[in-house]
C-alpha cells in the first residue's frame, strides 16, 4: 500500500496563473482542443464576451441562438412532412373527439377523463378538478398538452436535440397559460377564499412583498430555529482535522465502544452542502453509518467566491479527494480507505480513482457511487441546457461573474419541473396566502453554493458536452485514465425518479468497469432517493451483483431480472460495507485527527465552510 508522506492541516492551493504541465481532461492525442475555458486571444474578444455576458444576464444563461435553432429545425422539418401534418391533423380531431365525449358524460355517475396528468404535475390533485366546470378547463388543458407533445416528438430528420428544446419551451409557455394560475379558474383558490372571506389573497401579496424584497435585497432567507445547520442539521458530533482553501475534513466522532479498522471517506457533491447526507437525526446517512460502528470522514467543499474562479477540476481531484485520502491515511495508518461519492462528489472520485489505479495507489478498499454518472450521453434533461452556443453564453456569464451564481444554477433546475417547482409553489404562496412550512431538505435545498467559473466550464465541456470519461479521452498529469482499471469492488446506486442523474446513465457505470460490482436502483428522486432511512414507509429497492468480468445486461433486463424488496438500501450497504472490510476483528476507534503529524482536531463540526454564504 502506498504510504502517503505527513502534511500539515492548514494548506494553501497552487496559484492558478502558475503554468501546468498539463490540465485534467486534456487530450495529449488532441491537444488543439483541450478542456479549458475559451481564452481571451485579442482585446475584441472581451469586448464580444462582455456583451454575451450581459446577454446572458437577461436571459438566465440561455442563448437565443439556440431557441431560434430548435425553432427553425423542427418548424422546416415539419413544414416539409405533410404526411406528418395531416397525422397532428387527425390527433387534434382525436383529442376534440375525447373532449366532446367527456362534456357529453360530465353529468353522468362517473365520467371518465379521457387525459391525464403527468406523476409529476401535482396541479389538478384537489378533488374539485373533477367536477364541472372546473373539470373541462383541465382536460381542455391537458388536451392541448398532449396534442404538442406529441407534435414535438419524433420529427423524423430534426434532431432529437432540437425537438426536445421545442417541447420543453412549449412546456414553459403551457405551463405559464395554465388555468390552475388563474384565481378565477382554479377551485382551489376559489375555496381558499371563500373560507379566509378574502384574506388568502391579503396574505399572498404580504407573501409576494417579502419575496421580492427578499430577492432585490439578497437577504439570506431566515431559517426556523428547529432547523439551524450545526444544532439540528450537520449535527452529527465530530471535529475538523484538516483544512485547504478548497474544504474542510470532518472525522465523526466514535459512537460504539470498537469500530471497523477501515474507515470511509464521504465525497459529497460541490453544487450544495454536503450536509444532505447529514440531515436530521433520523435521515442522516452519516450518522447511521457512525452508530453501526465505523469511522467515519467528511468532505465540506468551500462555498467559491469570484477571487476563486480559476479553481480547476484537477484542484478539485489533486487537493480535494487526494489530500482528504492523505490526511485520512495519516489518521488511520496502514488502513485502506471505503470511499463514497454523491453526485459530482461520485464523478470526481471515480475519475480520482482511476487515476490512482493507474498510478498504482491501492488506498481504495471499496468505491461507492450514490447517483453519479461517469458516461454523460444520456445525462437527461439537463442537456437540454447545453450546446456550444448556450455553453458560449454561460462561460461568458461565468466570466463575468467569476463563478456560476446558486440563484441562476437553480433556476435551470426549477424550469425542468415548472409545473410544480414553480407554479404550483407560486398558486398556493400567493394566490392562497399559504406559507409553507419548511422540512430539513427544504433548508438545505437554498442553502446552494456557487460553482467556480474554470472548473465548471471544465466540467461541462469535458463530461457532459464531449462525454470524455467513458470515451476514453480523459487525461490527468497528461496521461488518459480508463474506469476498467479500477479493481476495487463498486457499489452504485441509482434512483428510480432522478432527472439530474438519470438511473439508466448512471447504470452505465457497468459498461465501463470490469471489477465486482452492485448497482442498487432505489425508489425516489435524486435527495430523497438518498435519504431512505429505515423505517421510512412506501421504499422498495432493486438490487443485484454482477462479478469480475461478467456479461453485460442492459437496464431493462436487469430490472426485469431483480424484483423490488420493501425497506431501506441503507441496510444493503451497511451489510456491503462490513463484509467489504479487509478484517473481520473490531478495533478500538483511532484518535480524532493525528496531532503529532500537524492533523490536530481544529473546530467542532460541522466546521466552518458550511456557513459560507
Amino acid at each position: 500500500m502506498t504510504a502517503p508522506t505527513a502534511k500539515p492541516n492548514v494548506v494553501k492551493l497552487p496559484d492558478p496563473e502558475a503554468p501546468k504541465p498539463s490540465a485534467i481532461g486534456s487530450n495529449p492525442q488532441q491537444s488543439h482542443n483541450p478542456v479549458h475555458p475559451p481564452q481571451i486571444h485579442h482585446p475584441n474578444d472581451a469586448l464580444d464576451r462582455s456583451i454575451r455576458a450581459a446577454m446572458s444576464k437577461l436571459t438566465s444563461g440561455m442563448s437565443p441562438y439556440a431557441a431560434s435553432e430548435a425553432w427553425v429545425d423542427w418548424a422546416a422539418h415539419l413544414v416539409t412532412a405533410p404526411g406528418r401534418q395531416l397525422e397532428l391533423l387527425d390527433h387534434a380531431q382525436k383529442n376534440m373527439f375525447k373532449l366532446a365525449s367527456f362534456a357529453a358524460d360530465q353529468f353522468s355517475q362517473d365520467p371518465k377523463p379521457p387525459f391525464k396528468p403527468k406523476p409529476t404535475d401535482h396541479r389538478f390533485t384537489d378533488p374539485d378538478w373533477a367536477k364541472p366546470p372546473f373539470s373541462m378547463l383541465q382536460q381542455s388543458f391537458l388536451s392541448i398538452q398532449d396534442w404538442w407533445d406529441h407534435a414535438t416528438n419524433d420529427l423524423p430528420g430534426a434532431q432529437k436535440k432540437n425537438t426536445d428544446r421545442a417541447a420543453f419551451m412549449i412546456r414553459q409557455m403551457l405551463d405559464a397559460a395554465s388555468p390552475s394560475n388563474l384565481p378565477m379558474l382554479n377551485p382551489e383558490i376559489i375555496k381558499k377564499a371563500r373560507e379566509t372571506k378574502g384574506d388568502s389573497f391579503v396574505e399572498g401579496l404580504k407573501n409576494l412583498a417579502e419575496d421580492i424584497q427578499q430577492y432585490i435585497t439578497d437577504d439570506p432567507v431566515e431559517v426556523p430555529d428547529e432547523f439551524r445547520v450545526g444544532e439540528a442539521l450537520a449535527a452529527t458530533p465530530g471535529e475538523v482535522v484538516y483544512r485547504n482553501t478548497l474544504f474542510e475534513l470532518i472525522q465523526y466522532s466514535p459512537q460504539t465502544d470498537k469500530v471497523h479498522a477501515e474507515p470511509i471517506l464521504i465525497v459529497p457533491a460541490w453544487i450544495m452542502k454536503y450536509y444532505i447526507l447529514d440531515l436530521s437525526q433520523h435521515n442522516s446517512l452519516i450518522r447511521n453509518l457512525v452508530t453501526q460502528g465505523f469511522t467515519v470522514f467528511a468532505i465540506s467543499w468551500v462555498n467559491p467566491t469570484a477571487e476563486q474562479s480559476d479553481l480547476s477540476m484537477d484542484d478539485y481531484r489533486q487537493n480535494g479527494v487526494m489530500a482528504a485520502i492523505d490526511a485520512i491515511s495519516d489518521i488511520v495508518p496502514d488502513q485502506k480507505i471505503h470511499a463514497c461519492g454523491y453526485c459530482l462528489g461520485g464523478t470526481i472520485l471515480s475519475i480520482a480513482a482511476a487515476t490512482m489505479a493507474r498510478d498504482g495507489d491501492d488506498r481504495l478498499a471499496s468505491i461507492t457511487l450514490l447517483a453519479a454518472q461517469t458516461d454523460f450521453t444520456e445525462a437527461g434533461e439537463l442537456m437540454l441546457f447545453l450546446d456550444e452556443s448556450e455553453l458560449s453564453y454561460l462561460e461568458a456569464m461565468m466570466w463575468a461573474q467569476g463563478y456560476l451564481d446558486n440563484k441562476q444554477m437553480s433556476g435551470a433546475f426549477q424550469a425542468l419541473r415548472a409545473e410544480d417547482l414553480i407554479w404550483t409553489r407560486a398558486v398556493r404562496r400567493y394566490l392562497m396566502g399559504i406559507d409553507e412550512k419548511q422540512a430539513d431538505i427544504s433548508v438545505w435545498n437554498q442553502d446552494a453554493t456557487r460553482m467556480p467559473y474554470k472548473m465548471h466550464s471544465q466540467y461541462l465541456r469535458g463530461l457532459f458536452l464531449e462525454n470524455r470519461l467513458s470515451a476514453g479521452r480523459f487525461a490527468v498529469d497528461g496521461k488518459v485514465i480508463a474506469l476498467k482499471d479500477i479493481k476495487a469492488p463498486l457499489f452504485v446506486l441509482a434512483t428510480e425518479k432522478d432527472h439530474i442523474a438519470p438511473w439508466r446513465s448512471v447504470y452505465k457505470t457497468k459498461l465501463f468497469t470490469d471489477g465486482d460490482l452492485t448497482f442498487v436502483l432505489t425508489k425516489g428522486g435524486h435527495n430523497g432517493g438518498i435519504l431512505s432511512e429505515p423505517g421510512h414507509k412506501g421504499r422498495h429497492y432493486r438490487i443485484g451483483f454482477r462479478p469480475a468480468d461478467a456479461l453485460y445486461s442492459d437496464p431493462d433486463s436487469w430490472v426485469a431480472a431483480h424484483d423490488p424488496k420493501d425497506g431501506s438500501w441503507w441496510l444493503e450497504w451497511n451489510d456491503w460495507l462490513q463484509k467489504a472490510q479487509s478484517g473481520a476483528e473490531l478495533v478500538d476507534p483511532p484518535s480524532m485527527g493525528a496531532p503529532d503529524k500537524g492533523l490536530p482536531p481544529l473546530v467542532p463540526a460541522p466546521g466552518t465552510y458550511v456557513f459560507q454564504k
